[in-house]
């Protein structure tokens, strides 16, 4: 691939512009508000100048709702060799190119699962991609050269290639995507109109649950818009295990000993079936999930702390495997959990002691 044209801006379509401009390719920006795609372009995503003829890879990175109308414009005037769209939806918008007649010989779907809570080209990173699933939807119709194409723009976002049927897809990002956003805008909704002094005890609990509730409203309307019924169908198991864990709930207030131990019954139920779904949840770099051992580090909020600590697990031999931190409540200090393999948890307290480093049992 030698020349592509990125068209939309926002934050998927100028993070991939980024890569593919950081790796030799020419990039030609084109958005339906110009000065977004000036400023892609000022970014260092490409051009925002047309291209004086077709490119070898035409990126469509509109919204869902938008795809077919976009895609069908840019497959008539024959911009590309070839033409993918990156929308996180791909059974709508084949099947409504199909209704159009078009030949989609030179398109395949695709879908990076990657993104962020913010939008927009100053969102954006070339190392977005980078070690994330990045979905492609060929059918027998796809052409061999097109299909290649599109490998060629995943390597070059660094991405991994995923092989699916679109509307397997479908049904899976409903799945890890759709319906757990909702879930955490529900919850994130309960601390709207809550008590000051209860959100003031938020920890890194609720944090974790509500992070992604931050993300654009319009955006997920247009996302959510083109997969109601998987998500639909996801949300309606929900509400019936959320029925079962208030009846539960409430027999656990029961004065009578039977209702009661039905009711611990009930939770107990709901929380090891979620002790079986995250297990499931893979792992670093997409690999089964392994156990690390946390070490727990006191630290001030001051700038260069973290950098010190990594440092010195560096020189003490020892790889962080994650990372979280945790605000004090009120306190210009954090509590920093650094995830290790387990062997390797003794030799990094020892290490960080030894450096003055206050370590949290």
């Amino acid at each position: 691939m030698r020349t592509a044209l990125v068209i939309g801006t926002g934050l998927i379509g100028t993070s991939a512009a980024l890569a593919l401009a950081a790796r030799g390719v020419t990039v030609h920006l084109a958005d339906h508000d110009p000065e977004q795609a000036r400023t892609a372009a000022a970014l260092g995503a490409g051009t925002d100048e047309a291209p004086g003829g077709p490119v070898d890879l035409a990126i469509v990175a509109a919204p869902p709702a938008l795809v077919a109308d976009v895609l069908a414009d840019a497959m008539e005037r024959g911009l590309a060799r070839g033409y993918v769209d990156v929308a996180s939806v791909k059974g709508g918008p084949r099947r409504e190119l199909e209704a159009r007649g078009l030949d989609l010989s030179a398109y395949i779907g695709t879908h990076p699962m990657s993104g962020r809570e913010k939008s927009g080209p100053l969102a954006a990173t070339g190392d977005l991609f980078e070690g994330r699933p990045w979905v492609l939807t060929p059918t027998r119709d796809t052409d061999t050269e097109v299909l290649n194409l599109a490998l060629e723009l995943v390597s070059h976002c660094r991405a991994v290639p995923v092989v699916m049927d679109a509307d397997a897809h479908d049904r899976a990002v409903a799945l890890v995507s759709h319906m757990p956003h909702l879930v955490s805008s529900l919850v994130a909704a309960r601390l709207e109109h809550a008590e000051e002094a209860a959100v003031r005890l938020c920890g890194q609990g609720i944090r974790d649950v509500t992070r992604i509730a931050a993300s654009d409203p319009r955006m997920w309307i247009d996302i959510l818009s083109a997969n109601p019924g998987p998500v639909a169908d996801l949300l309606g198991d929900v509400a019936a295990d959320l029925e079962e864990t208030v009846r539960a709930l409430r027999s656990l207030q029961s004065s009578d000993d039977d209702k009661r131990r039905e009711g611990g019954a009930g939770i107990e139920a709901v929380l090891r079936r979620g002790n079986a779904g995250q297990v499931r949840v893979p792992g670093k770099h997409g690999s089964a999930p392994r156990v690390y051992e946390t070490v727990v580090v006191l630290i001030d909020d001051q700038p260069g702390q973290l950098a010190r600590i990594f440092a010195d697990a560096g020189r003490a031999g020892v790889n962080i495997e994650d990372v979280r931190i945790e605000h004090a409540t009120g306190q210009q200090a954090g509590l920093v959990q650094l995830m290790v393999e387990p062997k390797a948890a003794a030799v990094l307290t020892a290490a960080l002691k030894e450096r003055g480093w206050a370590i949290r049992q």
